[in-house]
């Protein structure tokens, strides 16, 4: 009882406040470990990102994209994702399904092959169109599409050293030896009498 007196005293604070000043801390270090999610457009963003980092976070939407984005729509690039409002990513959500004013060169779809329109593919519909892209390529059998389709890189690259591993791993050059069963050993020829 003297001691838990004494150490009172040096302290000033009872026991149990210290005990509840480390809950507190641990409380404050969980709450900043925490971090929301944003979603925009059947992405997850990181609440703690920048905007202009988040948005890149989405299939289609490079830096360029995403600067891009953060001017017309007056954003701060260095604002938290976490931290816009609900208009602002509904802002962000109607231009990335249609974005306008954009220079066509920043387009990732231009002279569509169907339509021949310049349009902007972000998500599934991009891994779908470029899917397709690929079918139709091996089905009229042109030489990007023969590429595409024996696994061989499709833009000119060589391949004496490189794209060996594609699907299963093997050594090249390295053969092992079969081990043949043994042979017996080939009677001698009978000794000639003379």
């Amino acid at each position: 009882m003297a001691e838990k007196n004494i150490k009172q005293e040096k302290s000033g604070k009872p026991d149990k406040d210290k005990d509840k000043d480390k809950d507190k801390k641990a409380m404050r270090e969980q709450v900043q470990t925490y971090v929301s999610l944003v979603r925009i457009l059947q992405t997850d963003i990181p609440g703690n990102k920048n905007t202009l980092t988040g948005l890149t976070y989405i299939k289609g939407v490079s830096w360029t994209f995403s600067n891009a984005i953060c001017k017309i729509l007056e954003l701060d690039p260095a604002k938290k994702i976490s931290d816009l409002d609900a208009a602002e990513l509904d802002k962000i959500t109607k231009f990335l399904q249609k974005p306008h004013s954009l220079p066509t060169y920043l387009l990732n779809r231009r002279k569509d092959f169907e339509t021949g329109e310049d349009s902007h593919l972000i998500g599934t519909g991009l891994d779908m169109r470029k899917e397709f892209d690929i079918r139709r390529l091996k089905k009229i059998r042109s030489y990007r599409g023969l590429r595409h389709a024996t696994g061989q890189p499709t833009r000119g690259q060589r391949t004496k050293s490189h794209f060996r591993t594609k699907g299963k791993k093997r050594a090249v050059g390295v053969q092992k030896k079969k081990d043949a069963p043994a042979k017996k050993p080939a009677a001698k020829p009978a000794a000639k009498k003379k």
